[in-house]
């Protein structure tokens, strides 16, 4: 148990340290090319999209499922 609460834990360890430095490198939009060593890790718009998609995914999928037993 404590092995799985360790991944998960590591994991948003993880997501949290790429948001934080994500939060505080420079826009290439802002500053042009000058800014192109301090780019971000992840495209945020995208993740979001994309948890968006899965959200949608495990909903529709949840509501099969209860159709299914009921």
């Amino acid at each position: 148990m404590r092995e799985f609460l360790g991944m998960i834990l590591g994991c948003l360890l993880t997501i949290g340290v790429v948001y934080l430095h994500d939060s505080l490198a420079t826009s290439t939009v802002a500053n042009g090319t000058t800014a192109a060593s301090a780019r971000q890790i992840v495209n945020w718009d995208v993740a979001a999209a994309e948890w968006g998609q899965v959200k949608e995914n495990v909903h529709t999928t949840w509501l099969k499922l209860k159709a299914n037993n009921g």
